[in-house]
Protein backbone atom coordinates (compact mmCIF):
# COMPACT_ATOMS: atom_id res chain seq x y z
CA UNK A 1 0.00 0.00 0.00
CA UNK A 2 1.52 3.78 -0.46
CA UNK A 3 0.62 6.51 1.08
CA UNK A 4 0.32 10.22 -0.97
CA UNK A 5 2.51 13.00 0.45
CA UNK A 6 1.02 15.86 1.15
CA UNK A 7 3.83 18.33 0.15
CA UNK A 8 4.47 17.16 -3.46
CA UNK A 9 1.85 14.21 -3.64
CA UNK A 10 4.37 11.42 -5.40
CA UNK A 11 2.91 8.27 -3.64
CA UNK A 12 5.19 6.29 -1.16
CA UNK A 13 5.67 3.76 1.21
CA UNK A 14 3.19 3.41 4.03
CA UNK A 15 6.01 2.99 6.33
CA UNK A 16 8.07 5.61 5.07
CA UNK A 17 8.92 8.61 7.65
CA UNK A 18 9.84 11.15 4.71
CA UNK A 19 9.23 11.77 1.55
CA UNK A 20 12.01 10.42 -0.81
CA UNK A 21 11.56 13.59 -3.69
CA UNK A 22 10.94 16.03 -1.03
CA UNK A 23 11.87 14.98 2.13
CA UNK A 24 8.83 15.90 3.93
CA UNK A 25 8.65 14.15 7.01
CA UNK A 26 5.21 12.43 8.06
CA UNK A 27 4.11 13.00 11.15
CA UNK A 28 4.63 9.77 13.73
CA UNK A 29 1.50 8.28 15.93
CA UNK A 30 2.01 7.74 19.37
CA UNK A 31 1.61 4.62 20.05
CA UNK A 32 -0.69 5.72 23.49
CA UNK A 33 -3.21 7.66 21.06
CA UNK A 34 -3.32 4.22 18.75
CA UNK A 35 -4.02 2.03 22.42
CA UNK A 36 -7.04 4.67 23.64
CA UNK A 37 -8.55 4.75 19.94
CA UNK A 38 -8.41 0.61 20.09
CA UNK A 39 -9.78 0.53 23.90
CA UNK A 40 -12.77 3.24 22.91
CA UNK A 41 -13.38 0.99 19.69
CA UNK A 42 -13.94 -2.26 21.92
CA UNK A 43 -15.91 -0.45 24.35
CA UNK A 44 -18.14 1.07 21.40
CA UNK A 45 -18.57 -2.60 20.06
CA UNK A 46 -19.44 -4.01 23.04
CA UNK A 47 -22.02 -1.32 23.78
CA UNK A 48 -23.60 -1.84 20.57
CA UNK A 49 -23.68 -5.84 20.94
CA UNK A 50 -25.27 -5.47 24.03
CA UNK A 51 -28.05 -3.03 22.68
CA UNK A 52 -28.59 -4.92 19.67
CA UNK A 53 -29.05 -8.60 21.86
CA UNK A 54 -31.83 -6.10 24.30
CA UNK A 55 -33.44 -5.51 20.93
CA UNK A 56 -33.95 -9.34 20.12
CA UNK A 57 -34.77 -10.41 23.51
Amino acid sequence: MAKECPSCAVAVDDKAETCYICGYEFPRQKMSIKIVVIVLVLVFLGMLVRILMNVLD
